[in-house]
This record gives C-alpha cells, structure tokens and sequence, in this order.
C-alpha cells in the first residue's frame, strides 16, 4: 500500500508545484526564450526539476521512507538542482557544471555507497572485477548519465520518455527479483516524470510544452538514474547485471557519446552546444517535434525490450554486450553519414509544427 501512496502523493505534489510555480518563474524570469537553437515559441517556465524534486521528497515523506538510505541522492541531486537552476539564469561555464556533477557523483559513492565494483561476466566467466578503479570508474559513469539525460533533453517529452522506458524496464526487472530497497524510490521517481510529461509532452491535449524541466531537472533527473542503475547492477543483491544497465539506457549513451566523439575530432568541447543530436537530424528530415520524439522513443523502447528479454531469458552477459557495441557501431556509422541521407529522403514538411 506504501507503494500506491507514495507515488499518487508524489504525483500530485509535483502537478500541484508544475502549476504554482509557473507564474513565479514567470515574474523572476527564469524561463527559456526562443532564439538561437532553441526553435520553442514564447517563454517556458524552466521549474519542471523543482517540481519534480520536491514531489520526490513529499511522496517519500508521507510513508516515513528512511531518507538515510538516499540521503546523498537527495543532496547531490539537491546541488545539481541548485547549479542547474543558476545557469538557467545566467549561463554558467561547462567547467562549472561539470565540478558540479563530479562533486554529486562523489557524494553518491562516499554517502549512499553507490560504486561499481565489477562490470559483470563481459568476457565470459567470472566477473571482471574494478578493484581500486570502482570509485574512479563510478564518477565516470555517473557524469555520463548525468550528461545523456541533460543532452536528450533537447524536445517536448523526449528526456521525461526516455527516462520512463528505463525505469518501466528497471522496475519489472525488481519486481521480477522481489529486491526491497527500489520497491518505493522506483515507482515514486517514475510517478514524477509522469506528472511533469503531462505538462511538457506534446499530445491532442497539450500542443506545446507548458513547461521545461531545465538544466537543473534534467542533471537531477540524471543522477537519479545513475543511482538507480548502478544500485540495481551490483552486490550479491543485484535484480539486473551491468550490460543490461546499458540496453536500458541504451539509446541516450549511444547519441552522447558519438556527438562527444565528432566534436573532438572536429576540434571542439566535448560539451560545447550544437544541433548534430538524433532529433535534430529527424527534423532535418522534416519530421515534426512530436513525429520525432515518438520515433526516439520507439527505438530506445526496442533496445531496452531486447537487453530485458536478454535478461529474463538469461542470455550470456559476454553475447549481450558483443551486441550492444555492435549497435553502438552501427549507430556511429549512421550518425556520421546522416546529415547526407537526410538530404535525399528529406521531407517536405515544416520542422516547428506539431
């Protein structure tokens, strides 16, 4: 009953503060203005993070959950809040988000004791073991996630969606396992994103964003999803092995990290801003906003579906992750060429329409 409670209460509370809030960032100014590469009309309320982050906390509340189990997600994610939140306002330096992100990441190890100990059996027999490279590799891993979410937070509904697929997917896998520890924090960070996707997705009902969760939500979102995945992924406890952390999450690593790598080769900050994303390129195409959103989302549902059935099906963890460097492979390929392809199937139809 713990479980329904805290996730409607959750739920309620963060729709409650998505709604009250909007006025407030309004007055203040911390809104999005369209211009440059945002193509967003008028000014959208950046405060989907505070919403989400407060819902998260009063969902907890209400059931007596004990926060020591999650006290430094709750405040590495509460810095990234902060931080993400100041650059809303004022555009702070990557450099600056990324000490931000590697100060949470620490936090999340040394407070929660999240750390990657093995990677699981990737070559086949025993675990490939990480010794005194975990905590080093945790921060690694950690900054990422943080990152991939914060960069697929680039259209209405698309980092909320993808966030969903892999905590839907993380979620069976425990329910699967009967593991305690994610039985309430799963459903109430999953019955946040939900409420916020009602404000920020497009549907019939909603023909634009009201709302965007901004740079603080989406690296708090981020860090959630580290927590969670790495949780999930080790101990003797473990409801998932590590090469299905990455199936799940599969789609928003791969476009990452091949955006990272071409603007290395290009000379550039890893972090430096561009319009080379996946979405981006399907607008290229001429699909619409929500036309491409809905055609992410589909393919990072069937990657997550097939590391899932991977998993129930009890599949060599060495052939898992032979599979996801060849999608890796073949996505880099595709992304590399992409910009030529969509100049031949190139749609006639407008890229800022529903």
């Amino acid at each position: 009953m713990d479980i329904y409670v805290a996730s409607l209460i959750a739920f309620l509370t963060t729709c409650l503060f998505v709604w009250t809030l909007q006025p407030i960032a309004r007055h203040i100014g911390l809104v999005d203005k369209p211009g440059g590469r945002k193509k967003h009309s008028g000014k959208i309320p950046l405060i989907g993070g505070i919403a989400m982050f407060i819902g998260l906390l009063v969902g907890l509340v209400v059931v007596n959950f004990p926060f020591s189990q999650i006290k430094g997600l709750l405040i590495g994610g509460g810095i990234l809040l902060i931080v993400g939140t100041i650059d809303d306002f004022v555009d702070l330096n990557a450099a600056t988000r990324f000490l931000a992100q590697i100060t949470a990441a620490l936090i999340l190890i040394f407070v929660d004791g999240i750390v990657l100990t093995d990677l699981g059996s990737l070559m086949g027999g025993e675990n490939l073991e990480l010794g005194v490279a975990g905590v080093l590799f945790t921060v690694f891993a950690i900054v990422g996630v943080i990152n991939a979410t914060n960069m697929s937070d680039g259209m209405d509904g698309l980092a909320g969606g993808l966030a969903s697929i892999t905590l839907v997917c993380l979620l069976l896998a425990n329910t699967i396992a009967g593991g305690q520890m994610l039985e309430i924090p799963l459903p109430v960070i999953l019955s946040i994103i939900i409420a916020f996707l009602m404000f920020n997705m497009r549907t019939p009902w909603n023909r634009n964003a009201q709302v965007f969760m901004g740079n603080g939500g989406s690296m708090f979102l981020g860090l959630a999803l580290a927590w969670l995945l790495i949780y999930a992924a080790q101990g003797e406890k473990r409801i998932i092995e590590p090469v299905i952390a990455l199936w799940i999450f599969a789609l928003p690593l791969l476009d990452t990290i091949c955006v990272m790598i071409r603007r290395l080769v290009k000379g550039r900050s890893p972090f430096a801003p561009d319009r080379e994303h996946f979405h981006h390129i399907l607008l290229v195409a001429g699909y619409t906003v929500k036309q491409a959103v809905w055609i992410i989302i589909g393919i990072a549902l069937v990657l997550a579906c097939i590391g899932y059935l991977g998993y129930t099906a009890n599949l060599p963890e060495h052939i898992l992750f032979v599979g996801i460097l060849f999608i890796f492979t073949l996505y880099f390929w595709g992304m590399s060429h992409a910009w030529k392809l969509m100049k031949v199937i190139r749609r006639d139809k407008p890229t800022d329409s529903q």
